[in-house]
């Protein structure tokens, strides 16, 4: 007997996917709830768990296939996993084998679209990677804990010279390209961003702000934190208090426009960019201004080691009235960071760097990080925009008034 294995309820408002990864082959023996296979969406990587116990059937479409919620996707057949099972969908591909890999380029082309995309992102020989899955291929897990073993691996090496036999190339030499198909998360980074600009009256403000007194408070009690909480105490959590406190004088940055209404939010869920394998995702920090300094960096750190591992779910993208951007974790020294729609404004932090200032009339070298805030124009005034980033000055250079609300 058969059991079909449907596309899942996917979040509100997403209706569509795109077949990443089977993470089980035909013939294979699955358990209840073992995920089967990946699916990209426009937020966030999601597995389909199998809704029975028995053996891996037909793969009904093939990677790379936009599927619609509800769609059969696989089958799952009786049985221990002994058996021969269905052959995969005659959409997955065919033709000639394909030959040996004969280097680290050819070996990546054989590899799943996701596989794929790590080992190139992370520029690793998959021919040295000891893969765990069926007969040795690759998975997301293999890669990503190569990249942990060694983060400052090499690219991969070139392919071999092609036989004598083969055709010419055609064009000169060291001058070949490739094209992959955007991620269902990429196609909807693209979108969203190009509707900001193109919906929003976006205007950025910036200030520059010194450090030293929150660089003297982490290096006086980063370990005694880390000792209590189990956490390291970074930066992130001075700023997530400092645009709290500045969120609560200028409501305004805190809201949106629905339709002719501008709705003003009482609490402050604040997303906060993070890099994944599949491009930048801004996972919610619910309720922060609530949160101490522990639980938002306990918080940040769980999201940045998930979007890692590529298990954000959709609740962790969901909302957000706030975004904190920290480019400075890349060497940036100054951008025009953009808005995530439907929010109104967004915070860029930027790298940290001796620079002479003047103070009482004297030249003295402070570390100092430039601040952007970009807002919508159409609901923030300048006035509003400019006092929200001299607030946040104002707390990071006295960290004090983050303790008394000032």
């Amino acid at each position: 007997m058969s059991t079909e294995v449907k596309v899942p309820t996917l979040g509100e408002s997403v209706t569509e996917a795109t077949i990443g990864e089977w993470l089980k082959q035909p013939g294979e023996a699955v358990a209840l709830d073992e995920p089967i296979a990946s699916l990209e969406t426009d937020k966030v990587a999601v597995e389909v768990p199998s809704p029975v116990a028995g053996v891996m059937g037909q793969q009904v479409v093939a990677v790379g296939d936009t599927v619609n919620v509800g769609a059969v996707i696989a089958t799952i057949e009786a049985g221990d996993g002994k058996a021969a099972a269905p052959a995969p969908a005659a959409k997955a591909e065919a033709a000639a084998p394909a030959p040996a890999a004969t280097g680290g380029e050819d070996a990546v082309v054989t590899l799943s679209p996701a596989v794929r995309r790590l080992v190139l992102e992370h520029g690793l020989d998959p021919s040295k990677i000891k893969g765990t899955g069926k007969d040795g291929r690759l998975t997301k897990e293999d890669v990503l804990a190569a990249a942990e073993a060694a983060p400052d691996a090499a690219p991969a090496p070139a392919a071999a010279p092609a036989p004598a036999a083969a055709p010419a190339a055609t064009g000169a030499p060291g001058r070949q390209e490739e094209r992959v198909k955007m991620t269902r998360l990429r196609q909807t980074i693209a979108r969203r961003l190009k509707s900001a600009q193109d919906t929003a009256a976006m205007l950025t403000t910036f200030n520059d702000v010194d450090m030293t007194a929150v660089i003297e408070a982490r290096g006086r009690y980063k370990d005694l934190f880390e000792k209590k909480h189990g956490v390291r105490l970074g930066f992130m959590g001075f700023f997530t208090k400092a645009a709290c406190l500045a969120l609560k004088d200028i409501p305004a940055v805190n809201g949106r426009i629905d339709g002719d209404e501008i709705v003003y939010n009482n609490y402050m869920d604040i997303s906060v960019a993070v890099s994944g394998p599949s491009g930048l995702v801004v996972p919610v920090i619910r309720n922060a201004e609530s949160l101490s300094f522990a639980g938002i960096e306990k918080t940040i750190g769980d999201f940045g080691k998930r979007a890692k591992e590529g298990t954000l779910t959709m609740d962790d993208m969901t909302g957000g009235t706030f975004t904190i951007s920290n480019g400075g974790v890349f060497g940036s020294l100054m951008s025009t960071p953009i808005i995530n729609p439907p929010q109104s404004a967004v915070l860029g932090l930027h790298r940290i760097e001796d620079r002479p200032v003047a103070i009482d009339g004297q030249v003295v070298i402070r570390p100092m990080m430039y601040l952007a805030l970009s807002y919508d124009h159409r609901l923030i005034d300048g006035r509003e925009a400019v006092t929200f980033l001299k607030t946040i000055k104002e707390a990071i250079e006295d960290p004090t008034r983050l303790l008394i609300d000032l």
